[in-house]
């Protein structure tokens, strides 16, 4: 590269800087340079995009939801895509911010113009010039919100014509959720995900203001290259150039934010972005962003207030205000009256025991049940059952508790008459549905879901089959849930360790290996950690897991001896967080906010894939691009790995490689 060209650069770098800090003028500036030479100042010119906002920098002078009455008789450039023609004589014209109607002129002096838009696709990129006038009375559009206003044009440029799309870009549109994910640089265009995305971005920055700027938080990278963690969810592997060697991307900078602690940091926070390889699971995404958070010297009382005020400082106003502290409930307490650790409070239908009822005579499913230790019989009341809910939908609850828990639910249907109608009516005597009535609190009208087990069993189908008949209400117009009310909750003292499935006879951790016991079960860890409770708590909102945290072990001996010894890890693993433990770590603790989850919640979207730029499918697919994608052998090479391809794969492989080599050749 010559001298020359190489301070050409350096001007050219030094002058985008200048622009970027707003530092721009219209004169001669001198511009020192890296290197000696005898070009010692450059010219250049202030465009009318210097100015602070949606514009500044830019070849438009507004973007197009901005203008309004107040700039009538202004000239306006306008940059952005066709979104409809109307009658030859107007133009809408859309771009992120909203939509303003340009007029063609009807004189022969604008006969080109009209013809460049007359022979335009739509979701051209265009640039037209023109005057703002106030729209002729009675022709206003209130649906806009420049609709007091149109823009008569002057000139246009066509800056890139467009083909033809495979769906509209309408919010009206309704779109297959693979096109959407196959176009999606065009699903983005739409208005909802515009919205989304730049809600998400604003949150993202007070979120950063809140705890880098006003409680002291530094915030800190962490690798994404990594090794594995015992326990938790699978991780993807990523090959090494050295044989057998395999990093891990992280699930979570658990690790790093611990031994950031370690290291004195006090306190740190990330944008993090994490990866879990849990498969085909619905509405979960391989690569998801957490705000992670960890502190030193804290209480879980502390990181509950921090996490509070974090959430009503990035609230967003239009949604109302949010009121702390946030309602706490144990998770004993949860599993009791909803059946499920995130209970969604907004509505009733409360587990019930009715153990009692029955402990006296003999019913058939009931029968031996409340009198073996941990057995039980409970009850959900479905307010106003009779008048919504059918037989078919009553069958598919009971179809529901037989599939997927292997249990056998009755239902008691009780008629406006007081009569009832259940396979155990003429089995309970006058006294016993009395007590029952009076337990449920149930009137006629109502109806009643029952099943009998251990306790653990029946409250987690109870709990499943509380929010199905929400669902199924709902889908029959009857509102049970406030769409627009957001209920906060704190659970709090989880187990700490839970029976492995594949063998109950071991331990696991319930959630990951580092949450600290609960102070008062402490002496329970040596002999009977399976009743040990732990200081970890989960922030949920509506139902949903919006959050996790914990104070963490932070002594190296409690560490070791909780992976060797009941969790039956090699501890050797994670030699280097032992050894920093062991290095004067101090007491700490933290939480993650899965930001995806949050963001779908507060936007109303249905999936957390509204609310992400580019998501994978439900089978963590990229349709855009075709990730992931065969890699050749030969690029394979370098990381000593090799494919053992199942016979099916193979052939699709073979047929894929065919086809591509065949179109190479013509």
């Amino acid at each position: 590269m010559s001298l020359k060209a190489w301070d050409f650069i350096q001007k050219t770098l030094y002058h985008a800087a200048l622009q970027a800090s707003g530092k721009v003028c219209s004169r001669r500036t001198h511009i020192p340079m890296i290197r000696s030479t005898s070009w010692t100042s450059v010219p250049f010119r202030s465009t009318h995009g210097t100015n602070s906002g949606s514009s500044s920098f830019s070849i438009r002078s507004h973007t197009c939801g901005e203008l309004r009455s107040t700039h009538v008789g202004e000239v306006v450039t306008l940059c952005g895509w066709v979104q409809y023609q109307r009658h030859g004589m107007f133009v809408i014209l859309r771009d992120y911010s909203g939509l303003t109607q340009v007029l063609i002129p009807e004189d022969e002096s604008r006969i080109k113009l009209k013809k460049t838009f007359s022979e335009l696709p739509l979701e051209s990129v265009v640039k037209v010039k023109g005057k703002v006038k106030r729209r002729p009375a009675g022709q206003e559009n209130k649906e806009m919100l420049t609709g007091e206003i149109e823009v008569c044009a002057e000139t246009a440029e066509v800056l890139n014509e467009s083909k033809k799309l495979p769906f509209e870009i309408k919010d009206f549109t309704k779109k297959a959720e693979s096109l959407r994910m196959q176009y999606r640089y065009l699903d983005l265009r739409s208005s909802q995900m515009q919205y989304n995305l730049r809600l998400r971005s604003q949150i993202v920055m007070k979120i950063r203001e809140y705890l880098a700027n006003i409680h002291g938080f530094v915030d800190v990278e962490t690798p994404t290259l990594f090794k594995r963690t015992p326990g938790g969810a699978k991780e993807f592997l990523v090959p090494s150039r050295e044989p057998g060697r395999f990093y891990c991307l992280p699930q979570s900078p658990q690790q790093f934010k611990q031994l950031l602690m370690v290291a004195g940091i006090d306190r740190y926070f990330q944008v993090a972005r994490c990866y879990r390889d849990e498969g085909s699971k619905p509405d979960r995404q391989p690569e998801f962003t957490q705000v992670d958070i960890e502190m030193s010297f804290v209480n879980q009382a502390g990181i509950q207030a921090l996490i509070e005020g974090l959430i009503q400082h990035f609230w967003p106003k239009e949604l109302g205000s949010i009121s702390i502290p946030f309602p706490i409930m144990t998770y004993e307490e949860a599993m009791r009256m909803f059946g499920v650790d995130k209970p969604d409070v907004r509505f009733g239908m409360q587990l019930v025991n009715i153990s009692e009822v029955f402990s006296s005579i003999e019913v058939e499913f009931a029968r031996d049940i409340v009198h073996r230790p941990g057995g039980c019989v409970q009850a959900i009341r479905v307010p106003g059952g009779t008048r919504h809910l059918k037989n078919k939908d009553l069958e598919s609850l009971k179809h529901l508790a037989k599939i997927h828990f292997n249990q056998t639910v009755n239902v008691v249907v009780l008629k406006e008459d007081g009569t009832w109608r259940s396979s155990i009516a003429k089995l309970l005597p006058g006294s016993a549905k009395q007590h029952l009535l009076q337990l449920t609190a149930a009137k006629p009208g109502d109806v009643l879901i029952l099943a009998s087990g251990l306790l653990q069993d029946v409250c987690a189908l109870l709990g499943k089959l509380r929010l199905q008949c929400v669902q199924l209400l709902e889908d029959k117009g009857v509102i049970v849930r406030d769409p627009s009310g957001f209920h906060f909750l704190w659970v709090v003292d989880f187990p700490l360790f839970l029976p492995k499935k594949e063998n109950p006879a071991e331990l696991e951790s319930a959630h990951h290996p580092f949450t600290a016991a609960h102070p008062e079960d402490l002496h329970l860890l040596l002999k009977e950690p399976h009743k040990v409770r732990s200081q970890h708590f989960d922030l949920v909102l509506n139902g949903c897991e919006v959050g996790g945290g914990s104070i963490r072990i932070h002594d190296a001996s409690v560490q070791k001896f909780v992976l060797e010894k009941i969790l039956k890890e090699d501890s050797s693993v994670l030699f280097h967080l032992l050894e920093a433990l062991d290095s004067g770590a101090p007491p700490h603790g933290g939480i993650a906010l899965g930001l995806d989850r949050l963001l779908s919640i507060i936007v109303g979207a249905s999936s957390i894939r509204d609310v992400i730029a580019f998501p994978k499918s439900f089978r963590g697919h990229d349709l855009m691009s075709g990730t992931p994608d065969f890699i050749s052998e030969d690029e394979l090479r370098p990381y000593h790995v090799s494919v053992k391809w199942p016979v099916q794969e193979g052939k699709e492989k073979q047929e894929l490689d065919d086809t591509k080599n065949s179109g190479l050749d013509s």
